[in-house]
């Protein structure tokens, strides 16, 4: 398989269901807290390693005891932990409320971020990199990594320049309106002359990629039974990080990715578990390509 750097966060999530949906003012009954390992960047990176890729971490822990304990999972996982760095206080841990019919609310409690850019992410030798984090200004690093493998990051509305990568990817939820207007002038603004894609996720109605030579692509996605839609976004990341890395063009990564976001949500935890992805990866043969407006 391929080599594949996330540069992301790890994090203890406590997970409480709810009786009911959460609303403004509401008095809910929920379950005791049951922690689990969390962080978008850990998702990502443990799927890919369940996918038989070479997956480094590059992330940030406190110094508190539940820094060990999150290494060590992630390190069980498959995942090489060798590029998470120590950071002096507590590790990244939050709360996500999960309503009966899967959709979650995330609370950050604490963060464990690097006051610097990952410089060691130069020396990580990579066939794609994802990035989840825009705590940094990154863009001297990206640029120099760009111009040796596919870089994927999370469309941020950041200042011009600040992320130049191959391929943005967002979720129509969290973007406003106008970016989802022109997805690629604002693609481009952020990325620069390296961005080659702009992917736009619609949760269970699939996904949409923008290509600079005027490409449109639509993944619609399959139809399924929510059960947690806790890194619903990491596992469409995982699947178009997978996708890249093994050199594949846009319009088989972009159903491959829907699947893989979708597989997650009938799932239970904050990642892809490896019998899934394995399952995902045989399946994707003979899967037909999106279509074109």
């Amino acid at each position: 398989m391929a080599r594949i750097v996330v540069l992301g966060s790890i994090a203890r999530d406590e997970v409480i269901h709810l009786d009911d949906r959460l609303l403004e003012g509401r008095h809910l009954q929920g379950a005791p807290p049951v922690p689990r390992l969390g962080g978008g960047g850990a998702n990502t990176a443990i799927a890919l390693a369940h996918a038989g890729h070479e997956v480094s971490l590059v992330a940030a822990v406190g110094t508190d005891p539940l820094a060990d304990e999150l290494l060590a999972e992630a390190s069980r996982h498959g995942v090489d932990i060798g590029p998470v760095t120590r950071i002096s206080g507590a590790s990244t841990r939050s709360l996500v409320l999960l309503d009966p019919s899967g959709e979650r609310t995330i609370v950050n409690l604490t963060r464990s971020r690097e006051a610097r850019p990952p410089q060691r992410l130069l020396s990580l030798d990579a066939d794609c990199v994802y990035v989840r984090s825009n705590g940094q200004d990154l863009s001297e690093l990206l640029r120099t990594k760009a111009k040796l493998c596919p870089i994927v990051a999370q469309f941020r509305p950041l200042r011009e320049g600040r992320l130049p990568v191959h391929v943005l990817v967002g979720s129509q939820k969290d973007l406003d309106e106008r970016i989802l207007a022109d997805p690629l002038a604002e693609g481009r603004r952020l990325a620069g002359d390296v961005l080659r894609w702009v992917v736009i996720t619609h949760g269970a109605e699939g996904a949409e990629a923008f290509g600079i030579e005027g490409q449109r692509l639509r993944a619609t996605a399959p139809d399924v039974d929510a059960v947690d839609t806790t890194g619903a976004g990491d596992a469409f990341a995982a699947g178009m990080a997978h996708a890249l890395a093994l050199r594949l063009d846009m319009a088989q990564a972009l159903p491959l990715a829907v699947r893989w976001g979708a597989a997650k949500v009938t799932r239970g935890g904050s990642f892809l578990d490896r019998d899934t992805v394995r399952d995902l990866i045989r399946e994707s043969t003979g899967r037909s390509s999106p279509s074109r407006p």
